[in-house]
């Protein structure tokens, strides 16, 4: 592996248009749960059944439990060293756009600027009413938080179950991989979609691609790398010396 990590830090190296995608996995080096873990149950309910605007507009108070269980969850942990060493590389990429389908906000919290979150933010909540979105890190909101603009019900600011893709984010997302010289995916199983396919849009328009995960995916026959082990041990590697 390590003739393939420098060769990838060279391509990096070269770059002037770096796009990364990341999913679950980096997040999970952290002790992020992952969605479907955890059990899969919380309380007994499945966790896909709640995170619907259906279950919300039957039971918001329901929907709020559950959403604040989760930040007391996350909050209780932080940013690894994978995490890190991409806000390094994007201080020293001409062009780099970082895509997540995590909705921790570990990214965030690590010092990543240009950052798409294409699923939302767990710490962000948006209004139902006058849809203004702010960043709330309280572990608990209570079961009926208000905006402090216009007193409506607060939602968690996430794309649930049934719901559509902000299209902005989802454009920036396509346009950033399209136009990369290099794309990296990191922990991501490349099942969910549109994000599984925008490596595979990048490698069309003549990106080097290369997949960073603890197992191989479905992708992995098509990428110019593929590196079997751990975001927080793999990542950093590819930025040491640059500095």
């Amino acid at each position: 592996m390590e003739k393939e990590i420098n060769a990838l830090r060279e391509k990096l190296r070269k770059a002037d248009r770096v796009a990364v995608l990341t999913g679950a996995g980096i997040s999970a080096e952290s002790g992020v749960p992952t969605f479907r873990g955890s059990g899969g149950l919380w309380r007994n309910y499945q966790a896909t059944d709640l995170a619907t605007p259906q279950a919300f507009a039957k039971d918001p108070e329901l929907v709020w439990e559950f959403y604040n269980w989760r930040r007391d969850l996350i909050s209780k942990v932080t940013y690894n060293p994978a995490h890190r060493a991409l806000v390094d590389l994007e201080s020293l990429v001409p062009n780099f756009t970082l895509i997540t389908q995590n909705v921790d906000g570990l990214h965030l919290l690590a010092g990543s600027q240009n950052l798409l979150e294409i699923h939302g933010n767990l710490w962000k909540v948006r209004c139902t009413r006058c849809r203004e979105i702010t960043l709330d890190r309280s572990p608990d909101l209570g079961t009926s938080p208000k905006c402090k603009t216009c007193g409506g019900l607060l939602r968690p600011h996430v794309i649930w179950f049934g719901e559509s893709l902000d299209q902005d984010i989802l454009h920036r997302s396509i346009e950033a991989s399209t136009n990369s010289r290099v794309m990296l995916v990191i922990g991501t199983s490349s099942v969910v979609q549109p994000a599984a396919s925008l490596a595979l849009e990048a490698k069309s328009r003549g990106a080097v691609v290369a997949e960073i995960n603890l197992e191989r995916t479905p992708n992995s026959s098509s990428m110019d790398f593929s590196l079997i082990g751990k975001a927080g041990e793999i990542v950093p590697r590819l930025v040491e010396g640059w500095k």
